[in-house]
């Protein structure tokens, strides 16, 4: 952050306000991590801070501290609004422009607060008053520890606080091994750690929980998966039929998208998502090297994220949209298999 917006910052944080806190529609282990850990700073530090999420988020995530405070707008819509409009700081977490929360997005737009943005994400939006964005970051978790930090106060990092931090940088980083993760997310972790972060108990409640439907439908997945060795790609089906079958619950496709990229000579690996409720192909895109899907889906797919993943959505329907995806190849060949 930069000493303009830090002092702007602390002249917010002067006396106690009405804050809420917001992630993006679907949160995930980093969106979820940095409004838990920004929401118990905040609190500490005597403001009446309130998260409210777009819609609601995969069972792995909910034993963090805070959780039941968590208000979902698709199901209280009425004791959001009001706490929108009477908020006078609202910050928002992991995303950069508003239509990343969905029917959320109104509400905001007609709000009168101070908006704050800590985010990660490429070709961040204009919408805020102040605005930390760095898109070198591991995740918006280790953007939150640095907000602190500039604020004078990593000691007042609890051990709540610092395994909601952990929780997001280990999602986000797939465990540390992407090449977002620096030595100084390291060091970063490695004080949560100090600070009471149980990392071995927070792997095990975010990846070691699992239910027959979800391994079933892993095994669906992998099954329809289709490997264009020409263009270095492989990618993943899923239908709504076979999400039914499967008794599918929200997060139980994490991480399927990665399977692909375990393949020789893979570097391009998507997983195709069929939401019928609201009429949309879902989409994962995952890469590695300097292949960016980010553009990719900013171009073709309605999306956005990051070099190495990104998500999108289509309108049309599953074999349409699959059959567009693999017609776009033949002039991303070249970028995919450098």
């Amino acid at each position: 952050m930069n000493l303009k917006d830090i002092k702007a910052i602390r002249s917010l944080f002067s006396k106690p306000l009405k804050m809420v806190i917001v992630p993006h529609k679907n949160p995930d282990g980093d969106a979820i991590g940095s409004t838990l850990g920004l929401w118990h700073y905040l609190k500490g530090l005597g403001h009446e801070a309130t998260i409210i999420s777009p819609n609601d988020y995969p069972k792995f995530l909910k034993w963090m501290s805070g959780n039941e405070q968590i208000i979902n707008f698709e199901k209280d819509h009425a004791q959001s609004k009001k706490l929108i409009d009477e908020a006078a700081v609202i910050f928002t977490l992991d995303f950069n422009h508003l239509g990343r929360i969905g029917q959320m997005q109104t509400a905001l737009e007609e709000a009168s607060a101070t908006f704050v943005m800590i985010d990660h994400h490429q070709n961040p939006g204009k919408y805020a008053h102040i605005t930390y964005s760095d898109v070198n970051m591991s995740s918006t978790c280790e953007m939150v520890y640095n907000f602190i930090g500039a604020m004078g106060d990593v000691d007042k990092i609890t051990p709540d606080i610092a395994n909601c931090l952990y929780t997001g940088i280990m999602t986000d980083t797939g465990s540390f091994k992407f090449s977002s993760t620096t030595s100084r997310t390291h060091r970063v972790v490695a004080d949560l750690i100090d600070k009471g972060a149980n990392n071995t108990e927070i792997h095990n409640k975010v990846y070691d929980t699992n239910t027959p439907g979800r391994l079933h439908l892993l095994g669906c997945a992998l099954k329809n998966m289709v490997i264009l060795k020409q263009y270095g790609t492989a990618y993943i089906t899923l239908t709504q039929e076979e999400l039914d079958a499967y008794k599918y619950k929200k997060g139980d496709t994490e991480g399927f998208v990665n399977y692909g990229l375990t393949l020789e000579g893979i570097r391009f690996a998507v997983i195709f998502i069929e939401n019928r409720d609201e009429g949309i192909i879902k989409i994962s895109f995952r890469s590695e090297g300097d292949f960016s899907v980010n553009e990719f889906a900013r171009a073709h797919f309605q999306g956005g994220g990051h070099t190495n993943a990104a998500g999108g959505k289509s309108e049309l329907g599953m074999q349409e949209t699959t059959d567009y995806f693999v017609s776009l190849l033949e002039d991303y060949k070249h970028k995919i298999k450098v």
